[in-house]
């Protein structure tokens, strides 16, 4: 009896949302977001045109049109799907745009728990590479739009899927390409982004709903030291290695200016309505005129808020010396440098060579594109934030008042880089959310065992099917 009364109060207090995802779709869902976590997208021994010509294949047998259903890219490895599923009216609203990147950042075996490119559920997760980075969402997007196919749905204007390469790295990335090679396969109103934005939860509790309308600059940076080496058995104090990670714990111990812009000032008003007590203190007085420097240190000891009102820079990757028995030619370190908005690659440059203090130390910037290495960095600055529009806000802020009940939906700025970028600067507003629920000390996209909460992303298929209805509203044949 008691187990009886226990169920029909987990019934009666479950979301009327919870159960509206039947079994095919679910069995669907996770039968192509296996598919893709086990097709290798890697820059290195990858390829996405394998794991376009899969999503192709599926949108096909669900109806589409050979002619609404492309791969291409600039070589074999590297192919883009830009699938269409047309309008009830040829001369409705201009496409939506869904841009999501195929292309997953490298993953070592050896340092997994499980296979990085197995789909494995264990413990209410799903464990893979791309789980959170972000196959999740490119598997949730090509779901919606079969289940809109095979229903007979007909959006009031174009909705347009773009499924790319090169976004985690490479030389070729995809949306880059289609806007400058197939601009009219990709010309839309506005863009989608759900490689940003997102619901930040606390063990599995929904704290905000995050609408991405600016994100910082992505710039590599590389610290190299040269020496004319020589035998081991002759050490000398101007050893290449030994300048290089000296400047690297200068590096460590650098602290970039505090800094707010519109968009963070606005994350942290709303956010501190619903954080903890001593979170939402610390907030309003990061907020204040001045700011309380207590408060900042104390909300700089999370990753996540520390991004936010910084430029940070870390080291990634580290390369020297050439034989056990030989003094280093050659010692290099790469950093990565996520840069707030209104600061250019070329002024942080600056500033890591006045931090790293020691002239023997190159501090040179990587292309993102081409990979090539200059002396000076671009003085190109971020977009500026993207104005939110009500036709794209109000149907999230009722749905997600439905999905995640206490949670506000908040604009936010992206900590990392997306290919926002490129629709943004190419004319197409895009607007980042992502519809998946992850805890704010489980982010383990680019990272060892990374995974997403099985329910997170059965909410996530459920939400983007009735968003996508909402901002497209037609009736079905």
């Amino acid at each position: 009896m008691k187990i009886a009364r226990f169920l029909i109060a987990a019934l009666l207090l479950a979301p009327a949302w919870a159960a509206s995802l039947d079994e095919p779709t679910r069995r669907l869902s996770r039968e192509i977001l296996q598919e893709l976590i086990e097709i290798n997208t890697t820059d290195s021994v990858g390829s996405t045109t394998v794991a376009a010509e899969a999503m192709r294949k599926r949108l096909l047998a669900a109806g589409f049109a050979a002619e609404d259903v492309t791969v291409l890219g600039p070589n074999e490895r590297k192919g883009n799907l830009v699938a269409r599923l047309r309008g009830a009216h040829a001369g409705g609203p201009k496409p939506i745009l869904i841009i999501a990147h195929l292309d997953v950042v490298e993953a070592r075996r050896s340092d997994w728990t499980t296979d990085p490119f197995r789909l494995v559920e264990q413990d209410g997760f799903f464990y893979g590479r791309g789980t959170q980075d972000m196959k999740g969402a490119d598997a949730i997007m090509v779901t919606t739009l079969m289940r809109f196919k095979r229903e007979g749905y007909r959006p009031d204007r174009d909705i347009i899927l773009a499924l790319t390469a090169d976004e985690e790295g490479g030389t070729f990335n995809g949306v880059d390409w289609l806007l400058k090679q197939h601009r009219d396969l990709v010309d839309a109103d506005f863009a989608l982004n759900p490689d940003s934005g997102g619901v930040t939860t606390q063990h599995g509790k929904a704290l905000a709903v995050e609408v991405a309308s600016a994100e910082k600059l992505y710039a590599d940076f590389e610290l190299k030291a040269t020496n004319p080496g020589g035998h081991s058995s002759l050490p000398v104090a101007d050893n290449a290695i030994y300048h290089v990670a000296d400047a690297l714990v200068r590096l460590e111990r650098a602290v970039f200016p505090f800094e707010l812009n519109a968009v963070t000032r606005a994350y942290f008003e709303n956010l501190a309505k619903v954080e903890s007590e001593q979170n939402a203190a610390d907030m309003r007085g990061m907020l204040a005129q001045p700011p309380d420097p207590a408060a900042i240190a104390r909300l700089g000891r999370v990753a996540q808020f520390n991004a936010l009102v910084r430029t940070t820079c870390v080291a990634t990757r580290l390369d020297a010396g050439h034989a056990n028995n030989a003094l280093p030619q050659s010692a290099r370190a790469i950093v990565n440098c996520r840069i707030l908005p209104g600061h250019s690659a070329e002024e942080v440059r600056v500033e890591l060579v006045r931090i790293l203090a020691d002239p023997a130390v190159s501090v040179r910037h990587i292309s993102d594109l081409t990979g090539e290495i200059a002396d000076r960095a671009p003085l190109d600055k971020p977009s500026a934030p993207v104005t939110l529009r009500t036709d794209v806000l109000a149907p999230l802020e009722r749905l997600a008042a439905q999905f995640w009940p206490g949670a506000p939906v908040v604009t936010d700025m992206e900590t990392g880089a997306s290919d926002s970028k490129y629709t943004n600067a190419a004319g197409i507003p895009s607007f980042g959310f992502s519809a998946l629920a992850i805890d704010r000390d489980d982010v383990r996209a680019h990272g060892k065992d990374e995974r997403l909460r099985v329910s997170s992303y059965y909410d996530g298929v459920d939400f983007y099917y009735q968003y996508l209805k909402a901002l497209t509203g037609a009736t079905a044949n």
